[in-house]
C-alpha cells in the first residue's frame, strides 16, 4: 500500500465517523448545509478584513475556514443517505446554498481588493463571481431541456479547491493567479456547455 491510498483510506475512515457521528443526533442535513454557508460567511469576513499588512495570515485563517465549510458540504449528502432523509427539497437546498456559499466568498475578495486599491483585481474577482454562477446556472437550464449536461471541467470542487489553495499560499501571492485560471477556464466551461446544448437541441421543436 502506498502511503497516498494510506491516506486515503484514512481520510475516509474519518469522514465516514465523522458522517456516523452526525447521523446518531438525527440532524437535519439541511442545517448541515446552512451550517456550511454560516462557516464560508466566516471565511469572507476574514477575507474582507485582511489588507496589504496582513493578507497572508488572514487569507491562511480563510483557507482553513473553507475547508471546516467544505466538511459540512462532504457529510450532508452522506448524513441524508445514511438516516433515510433524502428529498428533493433537500437537493435544491443544497444547490441553492452552494451558490451562496460561492459568491460570499468571492465577495469577500472583492472587498479585499477594494480596500487595497488593486481596481483590475476587483472587476477580476466580479467577472470571476459571475462565470461562476454561470456555470451552474447553463448546466441547471440545459439539464432542464435535454437530461444531463456535465460537460466542461470548472464545476464547484474544482473551484473550492483553486479558492483553497489561493487563500493558504496568498503569502506568496497565489491568489491572483489563482482568480485568471478561475476566470479562464470557468468561461471554457460556459462555452463548452452552451455548445453542447446547441449541438442536442438543434433536433427539437421550439417550446411553446
Amino acid at each position: 500500500m502506498t502511503w497516498t491510498s494510506a491516506f486515503g483510506r484514512a481520510c475516509g475512515w474519518l469522514l465516514d465517523r465523522i458522517v456516523h457521528g452526525l447521523s446518531l443526533t438525527r440532524i437535519s442535513p439541511n442545517v448541515l448545509t446552512f451550517v456550511g454557508l454560516i462557516i464560508n460567511i466566516a471565511a469572507a469576513f476574514l477575507f474582507g478584513h485582511a489588507d496589504a499588512n496582513n493578507a497572508g495570515r488572514m487569507f491562511l485563517y480563510a483557507g482553513l475556514v473553507i475547508i471546516g465549510a467544505g466538511i459540512f458540504d462532504m457529510v450532508d449528502g452522506r448524513v441524508a443517505r445514511r438516516t433515510n432523509q433524502v428529498t428533493v427539497f433537500g437537493a435544491f437546498f443544497d444547490s441553492v446554498i452552494d451558490r451562496y456559499s460561492d459568491v460570499v466568498l468571492f465577495f469577500g475578495l472583492l472587498v479585499y481588493y477594494a480596500r487595497i486599491n488593486h481596481f483590475r483585481y476587483v472587476v477580476l474577482t466580479a467577472f470571476v463571481m459571475v462565470t461562476s454562477l454561470m456555470v451552474s446556472y447553463t448546466r441547471a437550464r440545459a439539464e432542464a431541456l435535454i437530461g444531463q449536461c456535465k460537460v466542461g471541467f470548472m464545476e464547484r470542487p474544482e473551484r473550492i479547491v483553486l479558492i483553497i489553495l489561493g487563500a493558504l499560499f496568498n503569502h506568496w501571492g497565489v491568489m491572483a493567479p489563482v482568480l485568471w485560471v478561475l476566470a479562464v477556464l470557468s468561461t471554457i466551461t460556459v462555452v463548452h456547455r452552451v455548445t453542447y446544448t446547441y449541438q442536442n437541441t438543434k433536433h427539437l421543436a421550439p417550446l411553446s
